[in-house]
C-alpha cells in the first residue's frame, strides 16, 4: 500500500486522533503530514515527534502557524530530526522560534541527509539564526544543502545579516528557490542580492514581494537579466514601488531566457515520485489582505 497524506488545519486534536497519526507514522503509512494551525497538548506533540523519528516514509512535515510554540516543542522536534532520515520538506512558517529556537534545531537541520526544502518564514529570526541558515547553503564542492529556502517576514534580520546571506547564495551549489518576501530589504540589499543572483549557477526563483524596493532596484535587475547569463527564471517584484513597465520588461526577458533554455530541469527533491505524490505548499505572508493565504506550489515554469 502506498503511503498516504494526513492534512488537518486549525483544529483541536484529541488524544485519539494523535494516536491514529502516530500509529500511521510508525507503520510507514504517511508521506505527508500537515497539522498547520492545530492545537495539541505538549505531551501529544512529543508523541508525534517520536513517531516522526521512527518513520521511514515521511517526506513532508507541515507544522506551520504556531504549532511549534515553545522551546520545549522545539527540542522535541530537534530530537526527531536527529533520528529521522526520510524527511525532505519541513514547514515551520509562523512559529515563534526566535534565534534560540534555530540554535536548538540547527544541529539536526544542518546534518539531516535528505532535507532540501525549509520554510522559516515569520519565525521572528535575527542575525544569529541567519548565520546558522547560511551554513545550510554550502559552497561548491562541499556537502549538499537546501534547494528551497523561505525566510519571509523576518524583520529582525539586519542589513549585515542579509549581506551574509547574499554571499552564501552566490556560492551555494544547490539553492534553486529563495523566498524573501515581506522583509524590509530596500534597494541597497536588493543590489547585493542581484550580485548574488548573477553569481549563482542554480537559483531559478527569487521572491522579493513587498520588500520596499523602487525602480532603482528594478533597473539593476533589468541590466542583469538583459546583459548577463543567469539561471533566474522567476523574479517576483509585486507590492513594491516599481513601475509596471519595468516589471513587464524584466518578466519578458526572463520568459525569453526560459524559452531558449533547453536544459532539462532537475527536480527540487531527490525522489521524482514525491513531486507527483503531493504538492508542496508554503504559507504566504501578506499583511495587506489576510495575513496568511495558502497558495498551491507551482512549477517554476508557470509561477509568476
Amino acid at each position: 500500500m502506498l503511503p498516504a497524506s494526513i492534512q488537518i488545519t486549525g483544529e483541536m486534536l484529541s488524544a485519539a486522533e494523535v494516536q491514529d497519526i502516530c500509529e500511521s507514522l510508525k507503520e510507514d503509512g504517511v508521506r505527508l503530514l500537515s497539522v498547520r494551525g492545530c492545537q495539541l497538548s505538549d505531551r501529544d506533540f512529543g508523541r508525534v515527534c517520536r513517531s516522526v523519528a521512527e518513520s521511514r516514509s515521511l517526506a513532508q512535515l507541515n507544522l506551520n502557524l504556531g504549532v511549534v510554540s515553545s522551546i520545549g516543542r522545539t527540542r522535541h522536534l530537534a530530537d526527531a530530526l536527529k533520528t529521522n532520515r526520510s524527511l525532505q520538506t519541513l514547514f515551520l512558517h509562523g512559529s515563534p522560534l526566535l534565534d534560540a529556537g534555530l540554535v536548538t534545531l540547527n544541529p539536526a537541520l544542518s546534518t539531516h541527509p535528505s532535507l532540501v526544502c525549509l520554510d522559516l518564514g515569520d519565525c521572528m529570526l535575527g542575525d544569529e539564526a541567519l548565520g546558522l541558515i547560511c551554513g545550510m547553503l554550502p559552497p561548491d564542492g562541499a556537502k549538499s544543502g537546501l534547494r528551497e529556502l523561505t525566510l519571509s517576514a523576518n524583520p529582525g534580520i539586519s542589513s549585515k545579516g542579509w549581506a551574509r546571506l547574499s554571499i552564501a547564495v552566490a556560492h551555494s551549489s544547490q539553492l534553486r528557490v529563495l523566498n524573501l518576501d515581506y522583509n524590509p530589504l530596500g534597494d541597497q540589499i536588493a543590489g547585493m542580492l542581484a550580485v548574488a543572483v548573477a553569481s549563482s549557477r542554480t537559483l531559478e526563483v527569487l521572491d522579493l514581494e513587498g520588500t520596499g524596493l523602487t525602480n532603482q532596484s528594478a533597473q539593476v535587475f533589468l541590466d542583469m537579466v538583459e546583459n548577463y547569463p543567469t539561471s533566474l527564471r522567476v523574479l517576483v517584484l509585486a507590492e513594491n514601488d516599481i513601475s509596471p513597465e519595468l516589471q513587464q520588461q524584466i518578466g519578458d526577458l526572463l520568459s525569453e531566457g526560459e524559452d531558449d533554455d533547453d536544459r532539462e530541469a532537475l527536480p527540487l527533491v531527490p525522489d521524482p515520485a514525491s513531486i507527483t505524490a503531493f504538492q508542496q505548499i508554503r504559507d504566504k505572508y501578506h499583511p495587506i489582505r489576510d495575513k496568511y493565504q495558502l497558495p498551491a506550489w507551482l512549477p517554476h515554469s508557470s509561477k509568476g
